[in-house]
Order: structure tokens, then sequence, then C-alpha cells
């Protein structure tokens, strides 16, 4: 760019010299003749960046590489990215040609449903990021143990158990365990004096459980405790009901302090954590429609929303 205006302004001065009545030309002209031999001369100075040449093209459209760019990922190959560029180039042209061909043989009215439904989904994606943002700010996450009891004794009813739920305490020995017979009766009578022994010996076992006061899924007993199965559930899994069971992993001691079957209402304490997303989902509910109503209400009170009523 320098060099052209450097060439223009030499010319000028040359003409100047040649021609003395242009001395009088008023300064202003001198500028923009200037200004004009800049543009015409050398490159153009305002072509600072070179245009990017296509990959592809079906009709008006183009496809560039900085499409596909953000697609490649650092580690690909380059026989790999050939492959994924060459793919997607069809495909892309594939759709291209659809789209074209569609738009010429679809009845025009079936365009017009389809643009109606491609607006309403677009309107539909950015106010629902906008709630979701708006939501996101508040943060009220926190609910009471008070909030999910009051919630439970009104709804109670709606919470059935689907599968039976245990309570169950157990270990799984090495077959050739030497203390057997110690092992159960501590584990049965289970007094403070007992769990302190076992904890104390705990690294001898291959699998335990001591917390027999949280409710579990037969299922996941069952995962546990492989010759307990759906089919002999029943027999084993009574409430305060002792067993032992023998596999080929080792030797399987259970105790079971309290059972819960289908269709009896599941206890607080294990959907906890489903009604506190019902509790929060609600409040999420409440605050978009209080946020609706206020936007309306705004919007009538700024005179930026009416609604003109026809009489018919």
């Amino acid at each position: 760019m320098i060099p052209c205006l450097i060439c223009a302004a030499y010319d000028i001065c040359y003409f100047c010299r040649m021609f003395p009545l242009t001395k009088k030309l008023n300064s202003r002209y001198i500028l923009f003749f200037l200004l004009m031999l800049s543009v015409v001369s050398c490159d153009s100075i305002w072509k600072d960046t070179v245009e990017e040449e296509p990959l592809a093209r079906v009709g008006e459209n183009y496809l560039f590489k900085k499409d596909i760019a953000p697609l490649l990922g650092n580690g690909i190959s380059k026989e790999d990215s050939i492959s994924f560029v060459t793919t997607y180039i069809n495909n892309w042209a594939s759709k291209q040609l659809l789209l074209s061909k569609a738009k010429i043989n679809l009845p025009e009215e079936k365009l017009t449903e389809f643009d109606a439904l491609v607006n309403d989904y677009r309107n539909d994606l950015y106010t629902r990021a906008y709630k979701e943002a708006l939501v996101q700010q508040i943060n009220d996450t926190i609910v009471t143990k008070d909030q999910m009891r009051s919630f439970y004794e009104k709804e109670k009813n709606n919470f059935r158990l689907k599968e039976p739920l245990v309570k169950i305490r157990f270990i799984q020995l090495p077959k050739q365990f030497l203390n057997k017979e110690t092992v159960i009766q501590k584990l049965q009578r289970f007094r403070n004096e007992d769990v302190a022994y076992l904890d104390s010996i705990g690294v001898q076992f291959k699998k335990l459980n001591f917390n027999d006061s949280i409710w579990v899924p037969v299922s996941r007993v069952i995962d546990e405790i492989p010759p307990v199965t759906f089919e002999n559930q029943d027999k084993y899994l009574k409430n305060s009901q002792f067993f032992e069971l023998e596999d080929a992993l080792g030797v399987y001691l259970a105790k079971v302090t309290g059972v819960l079957r289908v269709n009896d209402v599941a206890p607080l304490s294990y959907i906890e954590p489903t009604i506190k997303q019902v509790l929060l989902n609600r409040r999420k509910l409440d605050y978009i429609r209080k946020l609706e109503t206020e936007v309306i209400d705004e919007a009538i009170k700024d005179k930026e929303f009416e609604v003109y009523v026809q009489d018919e």
C-alpha cells in the first residue's frame, strides 16, 4: 500500500512541474486525485486477505475448509483425514441435492408447513436456553428434610415399590476360613463388641457389609451374593433370616433385618433423592411460570404487547 501512495505522489509532483497551471488547483482536489490513483494503481489497498477457495459447490451453496476443520481431531492421520473429508463432502452434496429437489417437487403447502415447524423449533430452542440460563442463575437447590418429609406424607401412596427391598448385613469368607463359627456367632448377635471384632479381622474377608440400616434392592443383593437368585429369593430373604450359602468363590454369611415387598410404600430414606428432584423440578416450573407472567405484564406496561380484540 505504501509504495502505491509514493508512486501516486511522485506522479502528481511531476505533473505539477510540467504544467504550472496545476499549482492553482485546490489542495482538496489534489488529495482526492492522490487517493484515486492509490486505489487503481498497483494492488488494491482494500485486499488485505485472499478469499478462501471452496472445497465443493452445489448450485449456489459452497462448502469451505473452515466448515470441516472443527470436525477433524488433532491426532487424525493424513489418510484418515482425506477419507473423512471425502465422505463428508459426499454426504453434504447429497443433502444439498436432495434438499434442492425437495423444494422443487414437494407441494407448496408442505414447504410452508415445514418452514413453520422449523421456525417453531428454532424459537423453542432459543427460549428454552434462555429460561435454563435464568433458572441456573437462581441456583436454589436446597431442599430441607422437613420439605421432603411433608411431601412424602402427602404423596406416599404414589411411591409404591416395583422391586423388593431388604436390609441386610453379610460377609463373604474364603472357602478354607478357620474361624467360621465365631464369625457366624458375631454376625448374628452383632453387639458393639461383635462389630469391633469383625472389623478387626475384616481384611481376611473377601466382602463385607455391616450397614444394615439402609434399604437396598434385591437385585443388588443377588449381584453381591450369587447363590441367591430371583427364583429362590423368597426362601432366603425373609425378615430376621440368617443363611449360609456357598459357591466356587467362597462362603456367604448373611443376616436379613428387614424386608419390603412389591407394592409396599417405599421408605422415605430410600426415595429421598427422587423426592428432592421432584421438588426441584416443581420449583423450576413455578419460577418459569412466574417469569412468563412477568414478561407479559412488563410488555403490556411498556406498550410492547397489545391484543386487538375483534367483535364477531
